[in-house]
C-alpha cells in the first residue's frame, strides 16, 4: 500500500478547494491502472493562523507504486492549485506502507496537527526520517498537513462520513443553482444520522458553501449510504464528479481538557468554571461571560459568544453568576471562542433587598447591621431576601446552530455526551 497526503492547494479568495484535487488524483490513480481503497478528510487544528477555509488535509490509501503517486499527484496539483495567493502554500508527501502501520512519530505527529501548531521544519525532518517522498510548491508549507493526513489512520480512532458533489470547473464563481426545497426534504428525511445540511431556524441550506470553489454541496453524517442518498435526492446543476471521504468532522478531536489559568491560544480546550457577573453585549453583538476556576478564584478567563453564532447567544445572556459550566471552544487573544457548554448547576435563588409585606414597596436600608425599613409602613426585616429565580435555561449541553459550527466540532445531535442534550438544528 501507498499513502499519498497533500494539503494547502486552496484560496479563500480565488477558489479552488483540495478535496477536489484528491477527487481528481483519485480519478487518475485508477485510471492509471491503480486501485483506490479510502479517502480521508482530515479537519486539522481550526485555530492555525495560516489555514486557508477549513484547515483540512487529504489522504488517498491506493496499492500505487509511491514514485509514480508523487509523479501523478503533481501533475494534478501543478495546474490547479492556487498558488497566485500568496497564503497558498501546497505540499504533497507519499508514505510507502501500510496506513496503519506508520511510525509512532508521524502517528504522535497527526494527533498534534489537530490540537496544535507545528512548523513545516519538524514536517519536512520527520518525513525524512521515515523515508518518504515529498514536494513543496511557493515554500511547501502544505507538508505539514500532507504529513499529518498520511498519519490520521492510525492517530484517529472515530471516523464520521463527508459526500462531497462538484459542479463543472468553469462554473466556478458563478451563482451556484441548488433547490432549496429538495436540500430541506432530502435532510428532514435522514436527521440525525445525517447532520448539519440546514439550519431550520435561519431557513439556511449551509451544506451549499459560499466560497468561489467547486463544491456543490457537502452532506455529513454517521452512515455513508445515507449521505450518498440524500446528496442524490439533492436537484440542482449538473454534478461533474462527487466522492464519498471518511473524515474527522463532528467528533471534536480538537478538543483537550484544559484548566483556567493554564490556557494557551491557538488551541481548543474543554474547561469547568463558575460564572462571576452577569453576561455583557459588546459592539458588534458579541456576548461575553467570564468564568473563575472551580478552585483557584483569581484564574479566570473570558468566553464569547460572537455574533453569527446568532441564537446561541441567547443561551450565554441567560446565564447568571454561580453557575457551573463545561465550555467548549478555541483560545484566541486569552479568549474562549464558544462552540458549545454544559450547564452542570444552576443559581435557582438570589438575596434581594426585602419587599414590605403590606404595600409592596422596596424596603430601604435601616443603617449599618440594623437590617431593612419601609419608609412608609415602618415594617421592619432583619435581613435580605431570599427569591426564587425564573431560568430560562437547564442542566445539560447547548451548541452554537449548524450556520456556526465548525467543521470539527460535534453537533450534541450525534449523542455521547455526559448529559442531556439540546440539539440546533
Amino acid at each position: 500500500m501507498t499513502v499519498i497526503g497533500v494539503d494547502d492547494t486552496d484560496s479563500r479568495t480565488r477558489g479552488m478547494c483540495t478535496t477536489y484535487l484528491a477527487t481528481r488524483l483519485a480519478a487518475s490513480l485508477r485510471a492509471d491502472g491503480a486501485s483506490v481503497a479510502r479517502q480521508l478528510l482530515v479537519r486539522l487544528n481550526p485555530a492555525v493562523e495560516h489555514k486557508t477555509r477549513g484547515n483540512a488535509a487529504l489522504a488517498l490509501h491506493t496499492d500505487a507504486d509511491a514514485d509514480r503517486a508523487l509523479s501523478l499527484a503533481a501533475a494534478e496539483l501543478e495546474p490547479l492549485a492556487a498558488v497566485e495567493d500568496p497564503r497558498t502554500s501546497p505540499g504533497v508527501v507519499v508514505a510507502p506502507g501500510a496506513p496503519g502501520e506508520v511510525p509512532a512519530a508521524v502517528r504522535s505527529f497527526s494527533r498534534r496537527a489537530v490540537r496544535a501548531r507545528l512548523d513545516p521544519e519538524t514536517a519536512v525532518d520527520l518525513a525524512d526520517r521515515a523515508g518518504y517522498r515529498h514536494r513543496g510548491w511557493s515554500g511547501g508549507r502544505g507538508r505539514i498537513g500532507a504529513l499529518a493526513a498520511v498519519g490520521a489512520w492510525a492517530a484517529n480512532g472515530t471516523w464520521t462520513y463527508e459526500r462531497i458533489s462538484y459542479r463543472k470547473f468553469d462554473r466556478c464563481g458563478t451563482p451556484r443553482e441548488v433547490d432549496e426545497e429538495s436540500v430541506f426534504e432530502a435532510a428532514e428525511a435522514a436527521y440525525p444520522t445525517v447532520w448539519d445540511t440546514v439550519d431550520r431556524t435561519a431557513g439556511e441550506a449551509v451544506c451549499v458553501p459560499n466560497a468561489p470553489g467547486p463544491i456543490l454541496h457537502g452532506i455529513r453524517g454517521d452512515d455513508p449510504d445515507a449521505v450518498e442518498a440524500v446528496a442524490d435526492r439533492i436537484r440542482g446543476e449538473e454534478v461533474e464528479r462527487a466522492a464519498t471521504f471518511l473524515t474527522n468532522q463532528g467528533t471534536d478531536a480538537h478538543l483537550r481538557a484544559g484548566t483556567i489559568g493554564s490556557l494557551r491560544d491557538g488551541r481548543g480546550y474543554r474547561v469547568d468554571g463558575t460564572v462571576t457577573s452577569a453576561p455583557e453585549t459588546r459592539r458588534g453583538g458579541h456576548v461575553f461571560v467570564e468564568l473563575r476556576a472551580p478552585s483557584d478564584p483569581d484564574a479566570r478567563v473570558d468566553c464569547v459568544a460572537f455574533e453569527p453564532t446568532k441564537r446561541f447567544r441567547d443561551r450565554v445572556r441567560a446565564l447568571r453568576p454561580g453557575d457551573e459550566l463545561t465550555v467548549c471552544g478555541e483560545v484566541g487573544d486569552g479568549t474562549i471562542k464558544l462552540e458549545k457548554f454544559a450547564v452542570r448547576s444552576l443559581r435557582r435563588t438570589e438575596r434581594t433587598t426585602p419587599t414590605c409585606v403590606d404595600c409592596g414597596r422596596t424596603m430601604e436600608s435601616a443603617g449599618r447591621g440594623q437590617g431593612y425599613r419601609c419608609r412608609d409602613c415602618g415594617t421592619a426585616a432583619a435581613e435580605r431576601a431570599t427569591v426564587t429565580l425564573d431560568r430560562d435555561l437547564e442542566p445539560g449541553w447547548y451548541e452554537v446552530p449548524p450556520r456556526a459550527r465548525r467543521h470539527i466540532a460535534k453537533p450534541l445531535v450525534r449523542g455521547g455526551f455526559d448529559a442531556p442534550v439540546h440539539p440546533e438544528r
